[in-house]
């Protein structure tokens, strides 16, 4: 067994390992790289492999930096078979397709430029019908603790991470003739404990080898309670100045804990009956109900409000924006609503204009609820707030923005384990080599610190190779 690493190597975007075993060729995860325009031309390169060699892609769940980049791997010869839990499956739908259309958005807003400069049209880095080629391709559906033969005496298991819905780790089990079995385990992104909605994450069986995440390697989160009265504080003081709040957000599991949240807060007292709540993401919109198709995957807390016949993501002022107009129509409201919209690291969709339209208020906040990647606009925006020396400004839509409003870093709300979920989780596998991935290169460093007495730790770089 050989695994080599195409992404999230000392990053946390763009998660993509190639195991062979036996001529049989699969990847697991095949990630979109997330921020500034250096990112866009990484992922433009060649893969370092060849598409049309891959026979399996096992996806351990929907987020755009894991499999953000299907659609291209389809474009440019994969003819392979993928496989997800069903979740995953009909996120995926949802999060490539709206993946796609912006791609097309923005290859016709350069092209139109550089037809005013006498430069050629870019394409975009995939189209909806590359999308669509690559969700025909989704074969497979993987059960929770139920092995899948890959061939070649490999087996795949899926659990649950505990991440967001549907989410995965995956333990890889190979039986030689006569031979010890080789183990390897995914972990994909690992949820934190006592999620409102998801179940807590499973403990896959003990592997020799685990590739494991590292994003929140270096500190814990803050523990529920406090977090959820800190986001009721920001709305509290946002409509006391008069202004309104802005969340750039997560169309998959942080819109929905942040809903399920804002109900609460309304039904206890906590926030005011009738606060404006707009979801203003179509994609956040459709995710919301896939999520409500799915209570299987719920805790048991969540899954009890709906055998109630109640729906935990529903607030009495709740509204969705999906048509561009509504959208629009919320820049006439100046004070009084709380408006939900992606993307969560503001790198583009709707959440640009709003925040255009506030971030130079005073009265107005910005509440962030999720990691910002470098090179983001959303870690732009906190690492200028946080300048007291300097006052900082944004510029994108040909503007330069002052950052005059009040922002907030929430960082609870996190669907990550933070540092010591992840030593538990790590010290429950026990492997006796760890592969660190998806994770800052400075972060991974102080887990694999914390990993040294413990296990023999590797921390890969991009086009690294190493046997199993």
């Amino acid at each position: 067994m050989r695994l080599s690493f195409h992404g999230a190597n000392r990053d946390v975007t763009g998660s993509c390992h190639l195991l062979e075993v036996e001529g049989l060729k699969i990847l697991v995860d095949c990630g979109l790289f997330q921020g500034g325009r250096e990112i866009d031309e990484e992922n433009e390169r060649e893969f370092a492999f060849d598409p049309r060699s891959i026979d399996i892609l096992l996806l351990t769940h929907a987020h755009l930096d894991h499999c953000g980049r299907i659609p291209l791997l389809v474009k440019r010869g994969f003819e392979g078979e993928i496989i997800a839990t069903q979740a995953t499956r009909e996120l995926a739908k949802v999060v490539l397709l709206d993946a796609a259309h912006l791609q097309e958005e923005e290859a016709e807003r350069h092209a139109r430029r550089n037809k005013r400069h006498g430069k050629p049209a870019p394409e975009p880095l995939y189209t909806e019908i590359d999308t669509l080629d690559a969700l025909d391709l989704f074969g497979r559906r993987a059960h929770y603790e139920k092995p899948i033969d890959l061939g070649a005496g490999l087996t795949a298991t899926y659990y649950d991470a505990g991440h967001i819905l549907g989410s995965a780790s995956i333990y890889l089990e190979h039986r030689e003739d006569g031979g010890k079995p080789k183990t390897l385990l995914f972990s994909g992104d690992i949820g934190s404990k006592g999620s409102a909605i998801v179940r807590d994450p499973q403990i896959p069986p003990h592997a020799h080898t685990v590739v494991m995440e590292s994003t929140y390697g270096d500190r814990n989160h803050k523990a529920p309670t406090p977090t959820i009265q800190e986001l009721y504080d920001a709305i509290h003081e946002t409509l006391h100045r008069g202004g309104n709040v802005i969340i750039p957000t997560f169309a998959m599991e942080r819109s929905q804990e942040l809903l399920y949240h804002l109900r609460e807060g309304v039904e206890s007292g906590a926030l005011p009956h009738g606060l404006p709540v707009f979801l203003d993401s179509p994609m956040a919109i459709n995710a919301t109900e896939i999520f409500r198709r799915h209570p299987e995957c719920y805790d048991e807390e969540t899954k009890a409000i709906f055998d109630r016949g109640e729906d935990p993501f529903m607030l009495p002022e709740l509204r969705f924006t999906r048509e561009t107009a509504d959208s629009m129509a919320l820049n006439r409201l100046h004070s009084g609503a709380v408006i939900m919209a992606g993307s969560g690291m503001c790198t583009g969709g709707r959440v640009r204009h709003h925040l255009r339209h506030h971030l130079w208020r005073r009265e107005s906040s910005v509440v962030f609820v999720g990691f910002a990647a470098p090179g983001t606009l959303a870690r732009h925006i906190v690492d200028s707030s946080q300048n007291k020396d300097k006052k900082g400004h944004v510029k994108f839509f040909g503007d330069t923005i002052p950052i005059n409003a009040h922002i907030y870093t929430i960082n609870g709300f996190s669907a990550h384990a933070g540092r010591d979920e992840l030593l538990e989780w790590h010290q429950a596998v026990h492997p006796k080599r760890t592969i660190l991935v998806h994770g800052e290169e400075e972060k991974m460093a102080m887990f694999a610190a914390a990993l040294e007495d413990t296990a023999d730790v590797l921390m890969p770089e991009m086009g690294d190779s190493i046997r199993i």
